[in-house]
């Protein structure tokens, strides 16, 4: 396996391959500007290390010694570097430098020197990704005409790590858990239950997906520890773990609702600026004073005068613009009533000029970036406009979540889209003073800090809990040790509040590790410091699926069948992790009885650990031909 990157997410994926799928790792990464590669060279990660240490120990087993990982050190992954790698022999390939340009130039040559590469692509352009795919797959076609057609649709994957975290920080934010995963147009979430709930979880297909830590509650306790006893999380349990987990939370899957209020739908048509930001709320009190002195007056000149209601409004009315004639030789009652009359009109006509200001000015903004509405409450105040926070502000707005950006650059990616969708804008640094106030934060539902620098993120977080204790944070931290530092602090501080911290790049190469495996990987979902990697496998060549029952494919601990794929094998959707497109349905059933016998042609969705999915794709059977 060949992983190019220039970012801490191809380390990740390295490792993620090396430790979990026990393959042979060249890691490709930029240094500093040389005209030539250097030569490759072993590395010996913290996992040798470690395994080392123990083995030395008195009593210890002799450790497994992880495949060997290769660094090379390459200004820019030309094609002399790709051979150098050994990218003409590699089952598989991941470009992820975060320029868009570089992966794609770096996937053509690539192709050209190797049509059977398997090659996984991280691309922020979705659009050209599509296109990419189709060409790289074609040339997979014309190369190897008879070529298998799940080997194909696996042979060029490309992902976003944006994609892969978006879900599970808009979830943070619309129903208070960040670990979700979609699947066929559905967005699942893995729920927390606390202890004193009892039972398992309700409603057809959920299951328990974990039972957490004895010290999963306790801010101090060994939270995210991945040794056995009593403290570690339980991945997958059976129905008599769960029955017999007293005293400990547990974790079930659902499905995502939000839990807030969602945005207003009274829009003006084509602009799509709320109704009530045409005029203010002082300006509407005046204008239905003014229409209470109308009618008044119109009720009073019916009675006094005797006529009929509707020719008395119709006099008042000119009376009120001053077009009538003057009541010169009527009676003192009507010249009283006329008097008044334009005495109201008078006090209308300032107010019709600054509701037509008004107006204009709502108008003009609606192109522009709006401002937080009066009155706004229980919203999400986003921060950060970048490609993280870009594809979570899309996330937000398909659960009709309202929300609040705040964004220091106002030419950041998020911009257009904010505008395109009517979102309020606060434009400014988050650290000054003021401007959270500005987004409402005192009045928000909750916080989602994502930022591409971990100091603001927990200035801002700090900052929106002295306004609000018992705001909801979401932090978006990079580096693992010190989220679980500030995640236990926060905590400890605000136990009433719900504080998260995520990592991208830790949600994200779990899915890129299976692609590169040749699979379709839905979602991965952490649990304390663990992960469970949720994919679609077709059941044929799978000794552990094949043939059994799916209470007989449960393996507790490992993997666990979730759902099975009703369409038929030729109108198959290739990619379950997008939503159906328009006129089609879906095609996954969650409610599967224990006693149905998975047949060769089924795909199924299954839950597992990275070690149980490892485990299943290395019993797979492979219809590739041998590299050359």
């Amino acid at each position: 396996m060949v992983v190019c990157g220039d970012d801490g997410l191809a380390h990740r994926l390295a490792a993620e391959l090396r430790d979990v799928y026990r393959r042979h790792v060249v890691l490709v990464v930029p240094g500093a500007r040389e005209e030539e590669p250097s030569a490759r060279r072993p590395v010996r990660g913290l996992a040798g290390r470690f395994g080392a240490v123990l083995g030395a120990l008195p009593g210890a087993a002799a450790p497994v010694a992880p495949p060997p990982e290769e660094e090379l050190v390459a200004s820019a992954p030309t094609e002399d570097v790709l051979l150098l790698a050994g990218a003409d022999r590699a089952a598989a390939l991941a470009l992820l430098y975060e320029d868009d340009e570089t992966n794609l130039r770096a996937a053509l040559a690539a192709r050209r020197l190797n049509p059977g590469l398997r090659l996984v692509v991280r691309m922020y352009n979705r659009k050209l990704g599509q296109y990419l795919e189709e060409l790289l797959d074609q040339a997979v076609l014309v190369a190897e005409p008879g070529i298998d057609r799940a080997v194909l649709e696996a042979s060029t994957t490309v992902l976003s790590d944006a994609d892969t975290a978006a879900p599970a920080l808009a979830a943070t934010a619309a129903a208070g858990s960040g670990k979700v995963v979609q699947a066929d147009g559905l967005l699942l979430r893995a729920a927390e239950r606390p202890p004193q709930e009892g039972g398992g979880p309700s409603g057809p297909g959920l299951c328990t997906l974990a039972l957490l830590s004895s010290t999963a509650s306790d801010p101090a306790g060994a939270e995210g520890s991945d040794s056995s006893g009593p403290s570690a999380p339980e991945l997958l349990p059976d129905d008599r773990t769960v029955q017999g987990a007293a005293g400990r939370g547990r974790i079930v899957l659902e499905t995502v609702r939000h839990t807030g209020p969602a945005v207003p739908a009274r829009r003006l048509a084509g602009r799509g600026a709320p109704l009530g930001e045409l005029f203010s709320p002082r300006l509407r009190w005046a204008l239905a004073g003014i229409a209470a002195s109308v009618l008044a007056l119109s009720a009073a000149t019916a009675v006094l005068a005797d006529t009929h209601p509707v020719h008395a409004v119709y006099v008042t009315l000119l009376d009120l613009f001053s077009i009538n004639d003057p009541a010169v030789e009527e009676s003192t009652t009507r010249q009283v009533l006329q008097l008044l009359s334009g005495l109201v009109g008078l006090a209308l006509l300032p107010l019709l000029v600054a509701a037509a200001l008004e107006a204009l000015g709502t108008f003009r903004a609606a192109g522009v970036l709006r401002r937080p509405p009066r009155g706004l409450s229980g919203h999400v105040v986003l921060l950060g406009l970048g490609r993280i926070g870009t594809r979570v502000l899309a996330r937000l707005r398909e659960l009709d979540v309202p929300v609040v950006c705040v964004e220091e650059d106002p030419d950041a990616r998020g911009i257009p889209l904010a505008r395109s969708l009517g979102v309020p804008v606060v434009l400014g640094d988050v650290t000054d003073e003021g401007v959270l106030e500005a987004a409402k934060i005192h009045r928000a539902h909750a916080l989602l800090a994502l930022t591409s620098s971990d100091t603001t993120n927990l200035e801002a977080a700090l900052c929106a809990r002295t306004v609000k204790d018992d705001l909801k944070v979401a932090l978006r931290l990079y580096d693992d040790d010190f989220a679980t530092a500030v995640h236990r602090t926060l905590r400890t501080a605000h136990p009433g509040a719900v504080t998260r911290s995520r990592s991208v790049t830790h949600l994200a190469a779990p899915a890129f590790a299976g692609a590169m495996m040749g699979r379709q990987i839905l979602g991965a979902i952490p649990v304390e410091r663990r992960v469970l990697v949720f994919a679609a496998l077709v059941v044929a060549g799978h000794p552990h699926l094949e043939g059994r029952t799916v209470a007989e494919a449960f393996r507790p601990g490992v993997w666990r069948v979730l759902a099975l794929d009703t369409a038929d094998p030729r109108a198959r959707r290739p990619d379950l992790a997008n939503p159906p497109s328009d006129g089609e349905l879906p095609q996954l059933l969650w409610d599967l009885h224990p006693g149905y016998v998975l047949r060769p042609q089924d795909r199924v969705v299954v839950a597992a650990t990275r070690q149980g999915l490892g485990e299943l794709l290395r019993t797979a059977p492979s219809h590739r031909p041998a590299p050359r």
